[in-house]
């Protein structure tokens, strides 16, 4: 706690009372002075939370973190921008920062998500900026220390850290201090998988944003293909790739590698592809959906690689690549979910245009007054990286990020005046509205449906 905080120090942005939010699970934990109230959970899932001992700045770090981390898990992040100030804001991102430092690992978790949900939502380059070291050993902490899902959310919030810095020295720095710790643990066996394989997307995105060491870029490809190449099919008489429950992470880091591949030097690229494009076309086979469109994925953007460097390049076993593309692009095996057979069906139809055609069905992204045109396989996989760390935060970045302008080309940000902005926004009561009425339609058309259902079975 700094020193110059004091023990008393009211709390501006939090509640008076007891409770949490409705509808949410009530948790006990013990206050300063020494009393029980109700805290509000911080997910869905949690059914408590433990004993809040740490001694913040805040005389009720209990009603503190309810209050905050409620705002952004319950209120959304348009809160921010209709009810409070950016120095509201800060205040209530200065207590979770001392947050992440408590005894209890639910309330660090929760601190660690409210933050990424903050700087997810809003550009706070400068107040970062000069919270960074702190930002840094907090998470540094919480992936040495903590649990599977402590460490999921600190992954996180250093992947969102480090696309608030962009490129230069600070993300650099976050990078050389907490890349060999996300190694470690995607290599490590015993670490539970879903956080080896949020630690494979942070490692990937982190590195594309700050490693500054073509080296230390080639460590981290290598890494990384050491991981999804275990999937690989290894013996000849079998045609079908069971999926394991490492499945998830060797999607995942095939996912971070091909990003990085995006921006190796060409001698690079070449030696990556003459290791891979015979190996890619085997993962169509894994009995995964998800890995089918990963690698139906990554064997476009690769094919798209190859094209830029040689337009003439040849591919030896074209014929029997695009039989398997076409099998998986009109696939009606009914063993399969109705929703896979769409979803694979789809994708697979663009991989094959780009394959045998060279095409890309060019895709349009709005974002406040401005449009963005995806129109190629990097820019797509790029898109899509960033967009699953940010979600609906996605645009708002794209609007005022200069790194994700810079990435997707979109010069400068475009500065809109007040008037501007408000005719953009749509209010919350009419968004309310508009729910409600969609909400409505829905059911009276299910209703319909049940009635002739029940009049078909009348007659018969």
């Amino acid at each position: 706690m700094p020193k110059n905080k004091k023990r008393n120090t009211p709390h501006r942005g939090g509640s008076a009372g007891g409770g949490g939010g409705s509808g949410a699970a009530a948790a006990t934990a013990a206050t300063a002075g020494g009393q029980h109230r109700n805290v509000q959970p911080f997910s869905d899932e949690d059914a408590s939370i433990e004993t809040m001992s740490h001694c913040s700045g805040y005389s009720d770090p209990s009603s503190f973190a309810e209050d905050v981390v409620g705002l952004y898990y319950f209120l959304g992040p348009e809160v921010l921008d209709e009810e409070g100030t950016q120095e509201d804001l800060e205040y209530k991102l200065k207590g979770l920062i001392d947050l992440t430092l408590d005894k209890s690992a639910k309330t660090r978790q929760a601190a660690l998500e409210g933050i990424k949900n903050a700087l997810a939502s809003k550009m706070l380059y400068e107040f970062i900026l000069e919270r960074r070291m702190t930002l840094t050993d907090s998470i540094e902490r919480c992936l040495k220390k903590g649990k599977s899902d402590e460490q999921r959310a600190a992954a996180a919030l250093a992947s969102v850290l480090c696309i608030q810095l962009g490129p230069g020295i600070e993300s650099e720095e976050i990078l050389k201090t907490l890349g060999p710790i996300l190694k470690k643990i995607i290599c490590d066996g015993a670490a539970s998988i879903q956080v080896r394989q949020t630690c494979a997307t942070c490692f990937g995105v982190c590195s594309f944003i700050a490693t500054d060491d073509i080296t230390e870029l080639y460590s981290t490809l290598e890494c990384l293909e050491n991981i999804f190449a275990k999937s690989y099919l290894k013996e000849k008489d079998t045609t079908v790739i069971c999926s394991t429950p490492n499945t998830v992470l060797h999607i995942s880091s095939l996912l971070a590698w091909t990003l990085l591949l995006t921006i190796c030097p060409i001698n690079e690229v070449k030696k990556k592809l003459e290791m891979h494009f015979h190996k890619l076309p085997s993962l169509l086979s894994c009995d995964d959906v998800n890995m089918r469109i990963a690698a139906g994925e990554s064997l476009a953007l690769l094919f798209e690689l190859a094209r830029g460097i040689e337009s003439d390049f040849f591919y030896e076993d074209m014929e029997s690549l695009t039989q398997m593309l076409r099998a998986l692009a009109t696939d009606g095996n009914k063993h399969r979910a109705k929703v896979d057979k769409r979803k694979q069906r789809s994708v697979f139809r663009d991989v094959l245009r780009a394959v045998e055609e060279r095409d890309f069905p060019t895709e349009t992204v709005k974002f406040g007054p401005e449009r963005m045109y995806i129109d190629c396989w990097v820019k797509k996989h790029t898109y899509d990286t960033f967009k699953e760390i940010l979600g609906s935060g996605m645009q708002y970045h794209l609007q005022s990020n200069e790194f994700l302008r810079n990435v997707f080309e979109l010069g400068p940000p475009v500065m809109l005046d007040a008037a501007t902005l408000k005719t953009m926004k749509i209010s919350r009561f009419e968004r309310h509205l508009y729910n409600s009425a969609a909400f409505k339609a829905r059911t009276k058309a299910r209703s319909k449906c049940r009635d002739k259902r029940a009049d078909v079975g009348e007659f018969f």
